[in-house]
């Protein structure tokens, strides 16, 4: 049973630091969208420059500020996920299921990015961030669970 959820302790396993290198550039795309779109609003005249100075004296299109709000919100329910890879590769080797699963949020996470900052339809967006958030509750029932059959199995 212990194998299933924690695999053999004497090896070391790093392989959640893909599925995190892989939110990481998502993040780094987002921002980057985020700058670029910035940039040409304001070499077009859309946005005084100036306002970049203190986000105050006038305001974005709505597309300038649904992507700097996907990209706070990139920095809020993913810092769970990186703590959960982190926990898991702590306690034991990555497993089938805990590698499954962040792959499975990482998709989830890059699907939302594409709904929010394109075409931004809530019928598609709302249940794939309801899904990410069950892959993330999953994740860490994995570790809570991995963390208790170590503790049993190995005192």
């Amino acid at each position: 049973m212990s194998d299933y959820f924690i695999g053999d302790p004497s090896v070391g396993d790093f392989a959640l630091v893909y599925p995190m290198f892989a939110m990481v550039l998502l993040t780094f795309v987002v921002l980057l969208k985020l700058f670029r779109t910035r940039i040409s609003l304001a070499r077009s005249g859309e946005v005084n420059p100036s306002y970049y100075k203190t986000y105050q004296g006038g305001s974005e299109p709505e597309k300038a500020i649904q992507l700097q709000r996907h990209f706070a919100n990139i920095f809020e329910s993913p810092s769970l996920f990186y703590i959960a890879c982190l926990a898991a590769m702590i306690i034991a080797p990555a497993t089938f299921p805990i590698q499954v699963l962040s792959w499975l949020y990482v998709a989830l996470r890059a699907a939302h990015a594409f709904v929010h900052t394109g075409s931004n339809d809530l019928k598609l967006r709302i249940p794939i961030y309801f899904v990410s958030w069950l892959v993330l509750l999953l994740m860490w029932l994995y570790v809570a669970v991995a963390a208790f059959v170590l503790r049993a199995e190995f005192g």
